[in-house]
């Protein structure tokens, strides 16, 4: 491996694992530029990006900046930019020497844009994987430097997905390096033809239609978990509220005779087109995940009762 100076861009914990790697072989770190800390938790206190505590953790030379444009660059050979939340102009992406790249989670063109990894669980994809791409002006249009391929598995969760193209993704940084330290990257230019776009999630990303079919309703479920989360109220026969839940995890299947909304048996919940959705994991509120045969065993889950989301 070849030893090459470089700057690291990034400010959330997808980065970490890439970061980590390059230290481990060898790369000198000689800036990290992340985001400002910012208000989070009950008690609103200034907290750091997970890309600044490793850093912090590490001893490396790290700068928290709200405009990186504005920033003066040390030397470096090449940028590595991940998951960094900030447009970069084009003359910091041109100041070091082999250039800057970008690792993205789907296999580009598909699912540019924010929130690639739940597009692909929402979209019903079987593989997924990782890019390595120029850092351009426009939106993940970079040329194509490096790319992985990875199985969404049939139950995971956007959050579980997100931890393993992370992992995936530092040996596919650490070939691309070398690659460029060695002057034989090879570029390809992304097929605009095939491009999709994944837009940015929100809160009503997760509002559950349960008039949808089931299976479009269990894939919701898993790529809005755990954020924003797929939230709804267990309201009973007399119309009161029960508990305040968060579905995790969810199978659809055929059913005879439903009504969109309600539990159908011990496990499922009614939904359009002739279908149910099985719930497999659900999280109460304040608690943590649990399989709703244990949900079951000390909180109310009837027949005539409702899902309701959460606004």
């Amino acid at each position: 491996m070849t030893a090459l100076r470089v700057i690291f861009t990034g400010s959330g914990e997808f980065g970490i694992p890439s970061l980590r790697a390059m230290l481990d072989a060898g790369h000198s770190i000689v800036n990290v530029f992340t985001q400002p800390d910012r208000p989070a938790g009950r008690g609103r206190k200034l907290t750091p990006t997970p890309v600044a505590q490793f850093a912090a953790d590490r001893g490396l030379p790290l700068i928290r900046t709200a405009n990186i444009n504005q920033e003066s660059l040390p030397h470096a050979d090449v940028m590595v930019v991940i998951a960094f939340g900030q447009k970069i102009g084009e003359p910091i992406v041109d100041h070091p020497r082999l250039g800057s790249v970008n690792l993205h989670a789907s296999r580009l063109p598909k699912y540019r844009g924010a929130a690639p990894i739940n597009a692909a669980i929402l979209a019903g994809e079987s593989i997924t994987g990782n890019s390595v791409i120029r850092l351009a002006q426009k939106m993940d249009t970079g040329a194509i430097l490096g790319q992985s391929s990875l199985q969404i598995g049939e139950f995971e969760t956007a959050g579980e997905l997100h931890d393993r193209l992370a992992a995936d993704g530092a040996p596919l940084i650490l070939s691309v390096l070398q690659s460029l330290a060695d002057g034989n990257v090879r570029e390809i230019e992304q097929d605009n033809s095939q491009v999709t776009l994944a837009k940015k999630l929100s809160r009503e990303s997760a509002r559950i239609d349960w008039n949808l079919p089931a299976d479009q309703i269990a894939r919701q479920i898993r790529a809005m978990y755990p954020w924003p989360g797929c939230r709804v109220r267990l309201i009973d026969p007399r119309g009161a509220e029960v508990d305040r839940l968060t579905l995790v995890r969810a199978r659809g299947r055929a059913c005879s005779s439903c009504t969109s909304g309600r539990p159908s048996d011990d496990t499922s919940i009614c939904a359009g087109a002739g279908t149910e959705v099985g719930i497999i994991e659900l999280q109460p509120e304040g608690k943590r995940p649990m399989p709703l045969i244990a949900f079951r065993n000390g909180h109310r889950w009837e027949i005539g009762m409702r899902l309701e989301p959460i606004k």
